[in-house]
């Protein structure tokens, strides 16, 4: 494959990052749910809902520590629609077309994990009492079945990560979270593939993140040493002349050199996910290095690059669905929209705390 030619952006600092907006995201929602996709920034109805969507939507808007009303009567319909999708034995369906009706069976793939991972950061962070005390009962609900997915129990985990650091300790809260690093693994010996899995496919900084969080929360310097070593690797391999360059959606594999290594189609998602384990790996080290990668990943969306193509769109305050070598993928579904957004949060955090552009190795 032949090298894309790489567009130099303007250098840019954590003041020139906007504030988190909510346009597009409120523009894909109605009083059902979230709608998954959109053609450039019209929503397209005829795809419907799914949970793996309004999961995120509801994890995200539970994340603004400020929230005003048209964001929690959101955040209560995406709680609406996940504990509809619910089953009594805690698994969830994931797809509803446009006319309200399932097209599928509960089930514990994914879309399980991401709905754990909402309801859990509802249940400790929601916008009010009532919503958290409904999201823990749904979260509870979920706590007794385990997925034999390793990202489905990866977002599981992070849900309970995020009920144990809110409290009280529950010892059921615990074990999915231990089983959630259990399930992916400890990083091999060697150096020039440490990761648990025979090849990085998708959401990979989320596996990291949730062995941290268990390392952390659960007393466990050895998981602990673990998930950071994970997380370091995995933000070497995504660097890329000095700036992030996420695993693609055909993945990586061992032994090809980074010149040989296909970069395209990247997603959003992914730059998202390295910004949430690094805001992490800080807040748990205390080690302001791991701020240089977190900015990387905030950088990745206003055109720091591999083709120097700014993912923001200013007018919808949308994110485009994916980065390909020939520049963007207009469409700004939800998906993409919300790793935008959670990212931006990300940035204002960082920013609160006095950085600019934070500079380094990696951590």
């Amino acid at each position: 494959m032949g090298q894309t030619l790489r567009l130099i952006p303007p250098p840019i600092g954590l003041r020139d990052i906007p504030e988190p907006r909510w346009d597009q995201v409120f523009r894909l929602s109605d009083d059902t749910g979230l709608l998954e996709h959109a053609r450039n920034a019209i929503a397209r109805r005829e795809h419907g809902y799914c949970v793996d969507d309004v999961s995120r939507g509801l994890l995200v808007a539970a994340r603004e520590p400020r929230p005003w009303p048209e964001l929690v009567r959101h955040a209560e319909r995406y709680l609406a629609f996940l504990t509809h999708a619910q089953s009594p034995d805690g698994a969830f369906r994931n797809r509803m077309s446009y006319e309200r009706r399932w097209t599928d069976e509960p089930s514990l793939g994914d879309w399980w994990g991401r709905a754990m991972w909402g309801l859990g950061t509802a249940a400790a962070r929601g916008p009010s009492g009532w919503i958290r005390r409904e999201a823990m009962n749904a979260f509870r609900q979920g706590l007794a079945r385990r997925s034999s997915w390793p990202r489905a129990m990866a977002f599981a985990g992070l849900g309970a990560a995020e009920v144990l650091r809110a409290g009280p300790y529950d010892p059921a809260v615990a074990e999915l979270l231990g089983d959630a690093a259990t399930v992916i693994g400890v990083p091999g010996s060697d150096p020039d593939w440490v990761w648990p899995e025979p090849n990085l496919t998708y959401a990979n900084p989320s596996l990291a993140e949730v062995v941290i969080a268990a390392g952390d929360l659960l007393g466990d310097e050895a998981l602990l040493v673990d998930g950071l070593r994970m997380l370091t690797w995995l933000c070497g391999m995504q660097e890329h002349d000095g700036h992030l360059s996420t695993v693609p959606v055909g993945g990586w594999r061992p032994g090809v050199p980074d010149l040989a290594r296909h970069r395209f189609d990247q997603q959003p998602i992914e730059a998202a996910a390295t910004a949430d384990a690094c805001a992490t790996a800080a807040a748990v080290t205390g080690d302001e290095h791991w701020d240089a990668s977190l900015f990387q990943a905030i950088a990745w969306f206003f055109g720091d690059n591999d083709t120097g193509t700014v993912m923001y769109d200013a007018e919808t305050g949308g994110c485009y669905d994916g980065l390909t070598a020939n520049g963007p993928n207009l469409n700004q579904g939800a998906e993409s929209t919300l790793a935008l957004v959670s990212t931006m949060q990300h940035a204002r955090t960082l920013a609160s705390r006095g950085a600019t552009r934070p500079s380094g190795g990696l951590a």
